[in-house]
C-alpha cells in the first residue's frame, strides 16, 4: 500500500511536474502568443497611428505636392513669360523692303528712298518714323493711320555727306538708323505724333531699318525697284495735292461764269411775272 501510495504520489509528482511543465509551456506559449499578439496589436496600433499620422503626413505630403506643382507652374509661367518677352512681337505692319532702306550713293546730294507700309491686321493701326539723324533725314509722311489692309509708300530723304579721312560708305551708313513704330487705334482718326507719347505702353517697334547705299550707275534689282516705288510715291503725292471735288457748290461753266441755281430760278420767276403783266395790259 505504501508503495502504491508512493507510486501514486510519485505519479502525482510526475503528473504535477508534467502538468507544471505543460502549464509553463502553455503559459509560455500563451505568453508568447499574447506577446506576439501584443506585438501585433502594438504594431497594428502603431501602423494605425502611423496611418492616422500618415494621413496627416499624407495630407501634408499632398499639400507639399500641390505646393510643388504650384511652384512648378509659376516657374513655367515665369519661363514662358520670359520666353515670350524674348520672342519677337507679332507684326502689325508689312514692310517692303522688310529691313533695309536703299539709297543711291551720291555724296553731297540729298537722295531718296522708299518703303511700302501695309496694315496686315483687322484693326486700324498707326505708324511713326524715328531716326537717329533728324537733322539730315526726314520722312514723308512721318506717320499715318492705316485702315485694315490699307497701304502707302513712304519716302525717306537723306543728305549724303562726303567721306572724311578715307571713310567708306559702310562707315557712313552705320551711323544712321531708322525705326518704325506701330500703335493699334480704336478706329479711323487723324494722325498726331502725341498719340504715341500718350499710349507709349502699347507702342511696338515694328522694325529697325538698316541703310544700304547703291551705286546709281550700276543697274541692280534693288535700284529698279526703288525707282518704281519712288515714281508711285510721286503720283500719290500729286494726287493728295489736288483739292477734293465739291459738287455741292456753284457750278463753274466756261471761264469764270458762275451759275447759281437760286439766281436762275429767280430770273425765271421775274421773267414769268413780266410776261403775265404784259399779257394783262
Amino acid at each position: 500500500m505504501a508503495a502504491v501510495v508512493e507510486g501514486k504520489s510519485g505519479e502525482g509528482k510526475v503528473w504535477g511536474l508534467c502538468k507544471m511543465s505543460f502549464w509553463h509551456k502553455t503559459t509560455g506559449g500563451s505568453g508568447g502568443t499574447s506577446s506576439a499578439s501584443s506585438t501585433q496589436t502594438l504594431t497594428h496600433h502603431t501602423s494605425s497611428q502611423s496611418g492616422g499620422g500618415g494621413g496627416g503626413y499624407a495630407g501634408e505630403g499632398l499639400n507639399g505636392e500641390q505646393q510643388r506643382r504650384r511652384e512648378q507652374r509659376q516657374k513655367n509661367s515665369g519661363m514662358s513669360s520670359v520666353a515670350k518677352s524674348l520672342l519677337p512681337a507679332r507684326r502689325r505692319l508689312r514692310l517692303d523692303p522688310a529691313s533695309k532702306l536703299y539709297f543711291p550713293y551720291e555724296p553731297g546730294k540729298q537722295v531718296r528712298s522708299a518703303i511700302r507700309i501695309r496694315n496686315g491686321t483687322k484693326s486700324h493701326v498707326g505708324f511713326k518714323f524715328q531716326t537717329t539723324a533728324p537733322k539730315s533725314c526726314f520722312m514723308r509722311p512721318p506717320g499715318a493711320i492705316l485702315a485694315p489692309g490699307e497701304s502707302l509708300i513712304a519716302t525717306v530723304f537723306k543728305f549724303v555727306e562726303h567721306p572724311e579721312n578715307n571713310e567708306s560708305s559702310q562707315d557712313q551708313k552705320s551711323r544712321v538708323k531708322f525705326k518704325i513704330l506701330s500703335l493699334k487705334v480704336p478706329g479711323p482718326m487723324d494722325y498726331v505724333p502725341e498719340l504715341f507719347e500718350e499710349q507709349k505702353e502699347q507702342v511696338s517697334v515694328e522694325q529697325i531699318l538698316r541703310v544700304v547705299f547703291l551705286d546709281p550707275d550700276r543697274p541692280c534689282p534693288q535700284m529698279e525697284k526703288l525707282k518704281r516705288q519712288l515714281a508711285e510715291a510721286d503720283v500719290a503725292a500729286e494726287a493728295r495735292k489736288k483739292p477734293p471735288e465739291d459738287n455741292a457748290g456753284p457750278k463753274i461753266v466756261g471761264e469764270g461764269l458762275v451759275i447759281d441755281e437760286w439766281k436762275e430760278r429767280r430770273e425765271r420767276y421775274l421773267a414769268r411775272q413780266q410776261g403775265e403783266a404784259a399779257d394783262s395790259v
